[in-house]
């Protein structure tokens, strides 16, 4: 199903309010996207197949290009029982200068009983005076897998820019059967000083992390953090990998969004084999 969401009235048109549903189900041997609903500018044109027909994957598109001052995001989607869906995006997203109002966008995933959920977007480019609020929440079944990862980039530093105003707030949480597993909070404003620290951003602008949960990860993870540490970003950037109670981590801090987005990548072709259970098939959309 394709609709629109209901639209509020009266609707402002100096902001983008906009949202996303979307509805995964496991039918037969393919996944389908039983759901598909949107309000403003948030889509998803079609279901691909490049895997057949077990893998729906589906590329989020925001035509805007960018989230500005009072923009509010909402992209939801549900996994039902034994589907498989992967979602990415086709570039990177930008929050642009504000003028002193807040954006923000919320993304909800549910991924239901023996299901598995890929979220692989491009990264994200905050750029200076932006205001900005982005909360991440993952509920897991008890044996759903996930794979998931995140790349900001504070400032456009091929443009020689500096985070040195507005601020970013991040929220980036993950449940498994109502247990959490993974919460992580964090809030800085331009100039502020954990920029520069050793115990921040140690003067460095570009943060990745990957997450990756799936049901046989504590019997697995000895060996996947021997082949995972065995791959080093191709900048020499600081990094690290984790293995704890029911999650693997990575973590990536340097100034090169493309050096962190392909070793990820690496990482995630390592991972997928034994979170997913299929060979890692790169999305096109990531060589366009």
């Amino acid at each position: 199903m394709t609709s629109r969401l209901p639209v509020p009235l009266p609707e402002t048109h100096s902001t983008w309010q906009a949202e996303l549903h979307l509805g995964f189900a496991r039918s037969g041997e393919r996944t389908v996207l039983r759901e598909n609903r949107h309000r403003g500018p948030l889509r998803v044109q079609k279901a691909l197949y490049p895997e057949g027909d077990a893998v729906c994957q589906t590329i989020v598109l925001h035509p805007p290009s960018g989230i500005a001052g009072g923009d509010q995001l909402s992209i939801r989607a549900d996994v039902g029982a034994v589907a498989h869906a992967q979602l990415t995006t086709p570039g990177a997203g930008k929050w642009y200068r504000s003028g002193g109002v807040e954006a923000s966008q919320r993304v909800e995933f549910t991924v239901g009983a023996g299901a598995t959920l890929e979220w692989l977007p491009q990264e994200t480019i905050v750029f200076d005076g932006a205001r900005a609020r982005m909360e991440t929440r993952v509920d897991l079944a008890a044996d759903s897998r996930f794979i998931g990862w995140d790349i900001l980039c504070l400032g456009r530093v091929a443009s020689g820019e500096r985070f040195r105003q507005g601020h970013f707030l991040p929220f980036y949480r993950v449940h498994r059967s109502n247990a959490p597993i993974w919460i992580e909070r964090g809030g800085f404003s331009g100039n502020d000083p954990m920029l520069d620290s050793p115990a921040g951003w140690a003067g460095r602008t570009v943060c990745g992390t990957l997450l990756c949960s799936f049901p046989e990860l504590p019997q697995q993870a000895t060996a996947l953090l021997v082949a995972l540490r065995a791959i080093a970003p191709a900048d020499a950037a600081l990094h690290g990998i984790t293995a704890l109670p029911g999650l693997l981590v990575a973590r990536y801090l340097g100034d090169n969004s493309e050096a962190a987005r392909l070793w990820l990548a690496e990482l995630w072709k390592i991972l997928r084999p034994a979170c997913c259970q299929r060979p890692a098939v790169i999305p096109r959309i990531w060589n366009t």
